[in-house]
């Protein structure tokens, strides 16, 4: 009775601090799944892919509005017409449901872009006022013209609307106005239990843990204190897009209901001033503007909690050449690396993620082993023009960052031992964390490289015990001494253990994949869909997103095979540079039916159309594992080849594409392989 009594108390405890806009003293860090038409990587199928790697690093994702934009043409969300069907650019509902469910199981939570600001409108024969009647459990819900605020769009709305005989709102907006969609009238009842079965749905029913609330500033901040406390999800973060942090700070006491703050703030503030120190002014940077602080304030930590931190996102990067917008321009790793070190809850932006990934991996890990929460101590130690120091204290350790000039201040090497550097910042971890670190993170690496192992540890003589077989290291494992090197010449576990006074304390573990690049060729293959005219339009991941094929609607494909006897239509491209990809639209010429934006592409791939979306394109299904194993039509030789290897398991899974045969075997646990078409016994 005791034990359900002291469990139940932790239930109701764990309530109230998680009921509160944003948990308090939390340790996540957050990522902002997508950029500004990032229809290809933020496929809801793209990012359950990588689930398994995203939830050793991120607790939550923020991805696109998921509603269904009534649109013939990729959007980002941002002009809803639907607010109960979920068919979007990025996905079926099925695939967003799949993608939520998976990284919950993971203990990833996904975070919906809630846009109530405003709504599009059918415009069936030119309205500007109909909206479309769902039914969810059994009740229908629809806005009307009266939901629409008196000064929408600076009266046209009302115009339109008097003189084909509607009536739209008595009342004026309690915000900014915005002229794309039809801005709502959150005082009317309608909207107000419209919007409030929406939030309910989205968390009870598709299975998101909260909201990143769109365009704030255009409805009072009370409205969105009153829908969370009605729907209570465990996270809220509102982007009032706002440099004064007196202002922001302002919004966020604006959403108390109940005496409760109820969700937390985008840190613009902050943003600029990190955005002033690492882009340089006249060539010169200025880090002492890092001190200009925003919501998180070193003199009021009263707000950590709410400040939500980041550095970039999809409406400050750059968009094109003729659309360059604010973005951060130059040390992107070291602005990531400051905001991973101090309180609030830092959100990554997708492109740095893959741009920075490496790096980005090592701050989270160090911010993960001090223990840094978004209530966490902080404290400036050195502000210069120059450089700038701060010491975030965690619940097992704490990090100095130091920006800028890295050899003007160096904290004392008896409390502290630096454990990460890159351009402009390093990280020094102090001593009392007596743990383990390696400086190469998890992933797949090229070629073989060293691995540093440091003790974090304030016993002098401490040293390290690891293996590389996935085995846990004891005593009598082989050692290091601390800034000793580890080999890693293939694919292997490595695990380290801290060793102090003959005893191993804190294993950490880290999976390295080597694969070698060789430059080869991709084949696109698409199973006979039945068209008359078969066309592939392909463009690459580079900047300037290189057409393959020419322009739309790209080349008319003849090329065709049969395999398992089945035809396919089939295209092959170079992949001539390490990371290098592409994607590509499959239709049947211009003004035809076509299929969505479908990659990344760098090796042979097979798809079959499906059906088509809310969108009118068909929907692809990814059938390499049906047709596509690389164990077809295998022969025996006994011959080696000299020109590039790529090796799969007896059951199709790729190992690795190494330089030769003879390479590609080098390594290689003992068994049966097929390296090029051939099946090749390794001893």
């Amino acid at each position: 009775m005791k034990r359900l009594t002291i469990t139940l108390l932790g239930v109701v405890l764990a309530l109230s601090a998680w009921s509160q806009g944003w948990p308090a003293n939390f340790k996540g860090v957050m990522l902002q799944g997508f950029y500004w038409d990032s229809y290809v990587d933020s496929q809801w199928s793209n990012l359950e892919k990588q689930s398994d790697e995203l939830s050793k690093y991120f607790a939550l994702i923020w991805i696109p509005q998921s509603g269904d934009c009534n649109s013939s043409w990729n959007q980002m969300g941002y002009s809803p017409v639907y607010w109960f069907t979920h068919n979007s650019s990025f996905g079926s509902e099925a695939e967003l449901r799949s993608l939520i469910k998976t990284f919950r199981a993971k203990g990833v939570g996904i975070i919906e872009d809630v846009v109530i600001n405003h709504r599009n409108n059918l415009g069936v024969d030119g309205s500007w006022v109909d909206f479309p009647a769902e039914t969810y459990n059994g009740v229908k819900y629809q806005l009307k013209s009266t939901d629409i605020c008196a000064d929408d769009d600076g009266g046209k709305t009302k115009t339109w609307a008097t003189s084909n005989g509607y009536s739209v709102s008595s009342n004026n907006d309690t915000g900014e106005g915005w002229d794309g969609n039809r801005d709502l009238d959150h005082m009317s009842s309608n909207v107000q239990s419209n919007v409030k079965a929406y939030l309910k749905f989205l968390l009870s029913d598709l299975g998101y843990v909260g909201f990143r609330y769109d365009m704030t500033k255009g409805y009072s901040a009370n409205f969105t204190g009153m829908y969370n406390a009605f729907a209570v999800p465990t996270y809220s973060v509102g982007e009032y897009w706002e440099g004064n942090a007196g202002s922001l700070k302002n919004w966020v006491e604006g959403t108390r209901y109940n005496g409760a703050i109820q969700s937390a703030a985008f840190d613009f503030p902050l943003r600029y001033s990190i955005r002033d120190a690492v882009n340089p002014y006249n060539g010169v940077n200025y880090w002492n503007n890092l001190g200009n602080g925003g919501l998180f304030n070193l003199n009021n930590s009263a707000y950590n909690r709410y400040s939500v931190t980041f550095v970039e996102n999809h409406d400050t990067q750059v968009r094109s050449a003729t659309d360059q917008q604010d973005p951060i321009r130059s040390n992107i790793a070291a602005a990531n690396a400051y905001i991973l070190a101090l309180p609030g809850t830092p959100c990554v932006f997708l492109r740095h993620w893959i741009d920075y990934k490496d790096e980005i991996k090592q701050m989270i890990l160090a911010r993960n082993l001090a223990g840094i929460t978004n209530q966490s101590s902080s404290s400036n130690m050195r502000s210069t023009q120059q450089y700038y120091a701060q010491r975030t204290i965690g619940d097992r350790s704490s990090i100095i960052v130091v920006m800028g000039n890295q050899t003007t201040y160096v904290p004392s090497s008896s409390q502290y031992v630096k454990i990460l550097s890159g351009t402009n910042y390093s990280y020094y971890m102090e001593k009392k964390a007596e743990a383990p670190w390696v400086d190469k993170a998890d992933g797949t690496y090229e070629k073989a490289f060293d691995a540093t192992l440091t003790a974090i540890s304030a016993t002098t003589g401490a040293s390290l015990v690891y293996t590389t077989d996935g085995s846990t290291p004891t005593a009598s494992s082989a050692k290091v001494a601390s800034g000793g090197k580890v080999n890693i010449s293939k694919s292997c576990t490595l695990k380290v253990g801290l060793l102090v006074s003959g005893a191993v304390k804190d294993v950490i573990s880290r999976e390295y994949v080597i694969k070698p690049f060789v430059a080869h060729t991709a084949t696109v293959y698409l199973k006979d869909p039945g068209w008359s005219d078969v066309y592939f339009y392909t463009w690459d991941n580079t900047a300037s997103n290189k057409q393959l094929n020419g322009n739309w609607p790209g080349e008319k494909v003849t090329q065709t095979t049969t395999i398992k006897g089945q035809k396919f239509y089939y295209f092959t491209y170079d992949i001539s540079t390490s990371g290098y990809s592409f994607n590509v639209i499959f239709d049947q010429g211009s003004g035809k039916d076509q299929t969505v934006d479908i990659g990344p592409v760098s090796e042979d791939v097979y798809y079959e159309i499906a059906s088509k979306n809310s969108q009118g394109k068909y929907q692809i299904t990814n059938i390499t594992d049906q047709y596509g194993s690389g164990i077809n039509d295998v022969v025996i030789d006994t011959t080696e080849d000299n020109g590039p290897a790529t090796v799969y398991t007896i059951d199709g899974r790729l190992v690795r594409v190494a330089q030769n045969a003879e390479d590609a075997k080098t390594g290689l646990e003992p068994g049966l392989y097929i390296i090029n078409r051939k099946k090749v016994i390794v001893k």
